[in-house]
């Protein structure tokens, strides 16, 4: 039997090293615990699954969009000028997050240079937050969860274009699907 899951390879697509938005206009008058996310943006954060279910009880009242990625994952550096353009449109209503799945902080760090993102990730080497997550099978995988902290949707594999992430962060974080944001 064959089981063939989209998602990394060692190709190193996208336009990541390229423009990135100006995270300090676009998200500038944030809520403080949104604000909080932003001041620790490209940072690498211990902790495991204790500390990333904390940081979700904290951000209590606003929606939350969580990126699994590696840097050694093509479709994941495929897909990040994706959440850089996303978290600046709506990263002063929704908590964005990352998780750097069996990653070296090192080569992690470096790709965050390259590609910044105006929120941390937590580190995760022994794939635990993902595992507790539900994305357990590949990486890219995004989590989205609602103002009471729910897991309402965990799209498995890359977004491609903008316009999906759009529509599902209106729809699964934001609950307001068609309304525009």
């Amino acid at each position: 039997m064959v089981i063939a899951i989209g998602g990394c390879g060692a190709s190193s697509g996208g336009d990541y090293g390229g423009q990135h938005p100006d995270y300090a206009k676009a998200l500038a008058g944030s809520p403080t615990p949104l604000a909080a996310l932003h001041r620790q943006a490209g940072e690498l954060l211990p902790g495991g699954v204790d500390a990333y279910e904390s940081r979700l009880r904290a951000l209590a009242g606003y929606p939350a969009v969580v990126n699994v990625w590696a840097s050694w994952c093509g479709p994941c550096r495929f897909e990040f000028p994706l959440f850089q353009r996303a978290a600046a449109r709506y990263g002063k209503r929704i908590a964005f997050l990352g998780i750097d799945k069996q990653d070296s902080n090192d080569a992690a760090a470096t790709f965050l240079e390259e590609a910044p993102v105006p929120y941390p990730s937590y580190t995760d080497p022994d794939a635990e937050i993902s595992r507790a997550v539900g994305a357990d099978l590949g990486q890219p995988d995004t989590a989205f969860y609602d103002r009471a902290g729910e897991l309402t949707y965990l799209k498995q594999g890359p977004y491609t274009d903008l316009a999906a992430l759009r529509a599902d962060v209106e729809r699964y974080a934001l609950g307001t699907e068609g309304e525009g944001g």
